[in-house]
C-alpha cells in the first residue's frame, strides 16, 4: 500500500492534461493523516488513501441522468467490506439518479443523491440528510461530511412559492463515530473508548416502514429568502439506549423549522430555528432516550477586506422538560446542561491570484469549555493540480463534552489531487 501511495503521489507531479472519453470528470487524490499524540485503541494513523471519482451526466430534453461515484484504497479502515450506507469498501456510489420533469413547473429526482438546505455554515438545524463525522474529522475534503441519500425529491415551482418534498423509503443514518476509527466518550463505562469498545447499535432498516419524509417550502421577497421545515423520521445519530443499556438506538423525531437569509449591512445574516420533538419520549421522563430541544442559529457574513471573508455564527439547543429529565435520570450519570452554546468562526483569505487559500474554521461552546480548531491551506499549483495541508484539533477541560471528546484524535494531514 505505501509503495502505491508513493507511484500514485508522483503521478501529480508527471501527469499532464488528458482529454476523457464519453465527458467523464473527476480526480484522482492520495490523503495522509496522522494523530499527533497516542489515541484509546486506535491507529496512530487517520488517513492513507488513495480515491479516484468519476462523474458522468447524460443530458436530454425529458431527463437527465447522473452518475458520481468514488473507488478507494483506505488503508486505515477496520473492513474492506462494501456497505453502501456506512461508505466502506472500495466503492462507494455518491450520486446515482435520474431527473425527469413531469410538468414545466415540476422536478422529480429518483436515486441515490446528496442533499441539503438549511442556512448554517457546518451547523445544521433543519438539514436531517445524513452526514459523514468520521470524514468530516480526519481531515477529508468538506464534500465528504455530506453523505448520500436513496431518496425520491419533488420539486414544485410556482410564483406563492416553491416546495421541494423529499421520500426516503428506508432510513438513512449518519455515519456516525462508533470507535471503529475515532476514539469516543463511552459513557457507559465513563471512560475514553476506540477500537475496544466499537458501539452496537440498533438501526431502523425495514423499507418502507422506517421511512423519512422532509418538506420545505420556501420564496424569495424583496432580497429575503424566507423557508418553512418539516421533517418526520428518526435521529440521524444515535440519541438514546435500548432497555437493556447494550445497544444505541435511534429515536422517532420530528422538527418543525423556519429560517431567513438576507442582506444586512454590508454582508449577509441568517436565522434558523427548528423544534425538535423526541417522539419516543414526549414526556421527558425516559432517561434513555434524549429529550426534546429548541435549536436557534444566527449567524453573518461579511467580505471585510479584498479577498479576506469572515463569517460568525452563535447556535444554542435548548433542552425541554428539562425538569423530568432531572428527576428521572439514573443515579451516578452526569447531569447534562438545559442549554448548550457554540460560537463559530470562519476566516478565508485568497492569495497569490486567488490560487491559495487559507482558512480556519473554528468551534468554541463556552457551556461545554471546549474548542474545535480546523486551519486549512490549499494551492492550485495549475487547472488540474491542487495541493492541500491541514489539521483537526480540540481543546478540552472535559472529557465527556461533544468535542473534548475526541481530543486524543488530533491531527494533521495532507493532500494532493489531480483534476479531469
Amino acid at each position: 500500500m505505501k509503495k502505491l501511495l508513493l507511484v500514485t503521489s508522483l503521478l501529480f507531479i508527471n501527469l499532464q492534461a488528458f482529454e476523457t472519453p464519453f465527458g467523464i470528470h473527476g480526480f484522482l487524490e492520495t490523503r495522509f493523516g496522522k494523530r499527533t499524540q497516542g489515541a484509546t485503541s486506535q491507529n496512530t494513523k487517520t488517513l492513507s488513501e488513495i480515491r479516484l471519482q468519476l462523474d458522468y451526466s447524460l443530458q436530454k430534453d425529458e431527463y437527465e441522468f447522473t452518475f458520481r461515484s468514488d473507488f478507494l484504497l483506505d488503508d486505515v479502515a477496520l473492513s474492506q467490506k462494501n456497505d453502501f450506507e456506512e461508505g466502506q469498501g472500495w466503492f462507494d456510489p455518491r450520486e446515482l439518479n435520474i431527473l425527469f420533469f413531469p410538468s414545466e413547473d415540476i422536478d422529480v429526482k429518483v436515486g441515490r443523491q446528496i442533499l441539503t438546505w438549511g442556512t448554517g455554515d457546518m451547523l445544521f438545524i433543519n438539514d436531517l440528510f445524513p452526514k459523514d463525522w468520521n470524514s468530516f474529522f480526519i481531515g477529508r475534503n468538506d464534500e465528504y461530511l455530506k453523505a448520500p441519500s436513496d431518496a425520491i425529491k419533488t420539486s414544485w415551482f410556482h410564483d406563492i412559492a416553491n416546495v421541494d418534498f423529499v421520500y426516503v423509503p428506508r432510513f438513512d443514518s449518519d455515519r456516525w463515530i462508533t470507535g471503529d476509527r475515532l476514539s469516543y466518550w463511552n459513557h457507559h463505562s465513563k471512560t475514553i473508548s476506540g477500537q475496544n469498545a466499537i458501539t452496537p447499535s440498533i438501526k431502523p432498516n425495514d423499507w418502507f416502514d422506517d421511512s423519512e419524509l422532509s418538506l420545505r417550502v420556501h420564496k424569495n421577497i424583496d432580497g429575503k429568502e424566507l423557508a418553512f421545515y418539516m421533517y418526520d423520521g428518526f435521529y440521524k445519530s444515535p440519541a438514546g439506549d435500548d432497555p437493556s443499556g447494550k445497544f444505541a438506538i435511534f429515536p422517532k423525531l420530528r422538527v418543525t423549522g423556519l429560517s431567513i437569509r438576507s442582506n444586512f449591512k454590508k454582508g449577509i445574516a441568517n436565522l434558523e430555528f427548528g423544534l425538535y420533538q423526541s417522539r419516543d419520549d414526549k414526556s421527558g421522563t425516559n432517561p434513555n432516550i434524549i429529550n426534546s430541544e429548541y435549536k436557534f442559529l444566527l449567524g453573518y457574513e461579511q467580505e471585510i477586506a479584498r479577498n479576506f471573508t469572515a463569517s460568525v455564527q452563535y447556535y444554542i439547543e435548548s433542552m425541554i422538560n428539562y425538569d423530568s429529565y432531572v428527576k428521572n435520570v439514573f443515579l451516578n450519570t452526569r447531569l447534562k446542561d438545559r442549554t448548550r452554546h457554540v460560537t463559530t468562526l470562519r476566516l478565508s483569505k485568497l492569495l497569490m491570484n486567488q490560487d491559495l487559500r487559507v482558512s480556519m474554521f473554528t468551534y468554541f461552546s463556552p457551556s461545554d469549555d471546549d474548542l474545535y480548531i480546523r486551519p486549512n491551506v490549499s494551492y492550485k499549483l495549475n487547472d488540474q493540480k491542487t495541493i492541500e495541508l491541514g489539521a483537526n484539533l480540540f481543546v478540552r477541560k472535559n472529557e465527556h463534552t461533544f468535542f473534548g471528546q475526541f481530543n486524543s484524535n488530533n491531527n494533521v494531514y495532507v493532500a494532493m489531487r489531480y483534476s479531469f
